[in-house]
């Protein structure tokens, strides 16, 4: 009998995954902190015999090196793999004993990566599971664009061979499991969906239900910006990632966060955008919690910035902590917790900004008021319509391109006011007058604001 845990990490949008059977287990892409896997696993009562990687990830510091030191278990990585330290080599056709009646097979799905491997789990000679990596996913395929440009439109022939392959080998109920997917930038689309088999993907992936010219086609107008930390992960996962240290960072007092700003790091607040806009740290950033903060501040920080964590709770701080690990950002500098009115010096005041619908923009501009809209949605959201006269600059590009936000009051939106509150803390940082507006952008048509729709 075996069984197949699933590790969610809805900050990244990936998944790792815990299979085995009654005594010994297999863990598939696991990520930075492996405490919480070897917790499922001493749970299930089993040992981790095998670590296995489908590739070296592109989007987080995988923790599986660490994993296999601290477990004495065999660490699988795609021979293709380029790496700094000791490991098993798998190559297409390798087969491991995870428990008796089970076996992880492996198969070579390049695509996502030139050494991209899947991993197919036997018991008694029939397939159970398919690990599929950033190959096969939910109605999509990884990207094939992350390695090197000159090799994208390859990669991207690999993959449609590669879903082929797959599809040729496992019959129709076995479960795709994919490492990505689930909101990841490694993604080539967003799964629609929680769940797959082989049976579903050939009647709804264009990986399967496309010729490769049409599909590659497609695959690669649909590409977009790679988030720039992107360049630090490969990197990391290529040469050993050490050991998570997440034990609480230096507290901060209102004197030292100043210090921090004056010196030019990063004060990353990680209270709601309501909380935040009501009274904030003067110079400070809004990176919600409950959002994904690990994605969008690694991708915006200049990367080895020194960031210091304000939020509600220890506990908060914690969780943020352990979600920056996953990209790289190992220690925070300090953090401070509490009453806001705290987190600055005696005489000082919080700064605010105000919130609004699209209601309220339509109606500052009807009084003729001088706004700005600026929209810091991506371009193929952009792509699908806007307000008209809106100014647009993603908002993964803002902190470098400040300077070319029209002069005014800057109405800032995104598609339901996450990324607006993200970009208008930014804003308010430099000094500019801002106003977030804290709305579904589907809002903005009938208010009488005129959007463009290709």
């Amino acid at each position: 009998m075996f069984f197949v845990d699933t590790l969610e990490f809805e900050g990244l949008g990936n998944r790792s995954y815990l299979a085995g059977g009654t005594r010994s287990a297999v863990v598939v892409d696991p990520p930075r902190d492996v405490d919480q896997v070897i917790a499922t696993a001493a749970r299930r009562g089993v040992r981790i015999a095998y670590v296995a990687e489908t590739h070296l990830h592109n989007d987080y510091v995988s923790g599986g090196l660490q994993l296999a030191r601290l477990t004495g278990a065999r660490y699988l990585v795609p021979a293709g793999a380029h790496v700094s330290f000791p490991r098993t080599s798998v190559s297409d056709g390798d087969t491991c004993e995870v428990d008796e009646h089970l076996v992880l097979r492996a198969i070579a799905t390049p695509g996502h990566t030139p050494h991209h491997t899947s991993y197919v789990l036997e018991e008694q000679g029939r397939a159970v599971a398919a690990f599929t990596g950033g190959s096969l996913l939910i109605g999509t395929v990884g990207r094939p664009d992350l390695v090197d440009p000159r090799l994208t439109e390859h990669l991207a022939r690999a993959q449609h061979a590669s879903a082929h392959r797959l599809a040729a080998t496992l019959d129709d109920e076995v479960p795709v499991l994919p490492t990505h997917g689930f909101g990841s930038f490694c993604s080539s689309a967003q799964a629609e969906g929680d769940a797959t088999t082989i049976g579903e993907e050939r009647t709804s992936n264009d990986a399967l239900t496309l010729d490769v010219d049409t599909f590659v086609q497609r695959i690669l107008a649909g590409l977009e910006d790679v988030p720039a930390y992107y360049t630090h992960m490969g990197p990391a996962n290529a040469a050993g990632p050490a050991p998570v240290d997440l034990t609480p960072p230096e507290p901060a007092d209102a004197a030292q966060i100043a210090e921090r700003l004056a010196a030019g790091e990063w004060v990353v607040d990680l209270r709601g955008r309501v909380a935040f806009a009501e009274g904030h740290v003067a110079g400070s950033f809004n990176f919600e919690g409950t959002g994904k903060p690990a994605t969008y501040l690694a991708w915006l920080i200049p990367w080895g910035k020194p960031v210091t964590l304000l939020a509600d709770t220890p506990a908060q701080i914690a969780d943020a902590q352990r979600e920056l690990t996953r990209v790289g950002i190992d220690r925070p500098a300090a953090a401070a917790t509490g009453d806001p009115a705290t987190w600055v010096r005696a005489g000082e005041q919080l700064a605010s900004f105000p919130r609004a619908r699209f209601a309220d923009l339509a109606a500052a501009r009807e009084r003729g008021d001088e706004v700005v809209i600026l929209d810091v949605r991506r371009d193929s959201e952009r792509a699908n319509g806007f307000i008209r006269g809106s100014s647009h600059i993603p908002l993964h590009e803002l902190h470098g391109r400040v300077g070319e936000v029209p002069a005014g009051t800057v109405w800032v939106h995104c598609a339901g006011g996450m990324r607006a509150a993200i970009a208008a803390s930014l804003l308010d940082a430099t000094g500019r007058k801002v106003v977030a507006v804290d709305d579904s952008f589907e809002a903005a048509a009938g208010t009488g604001l005129s959007v463009t729709r290709p």
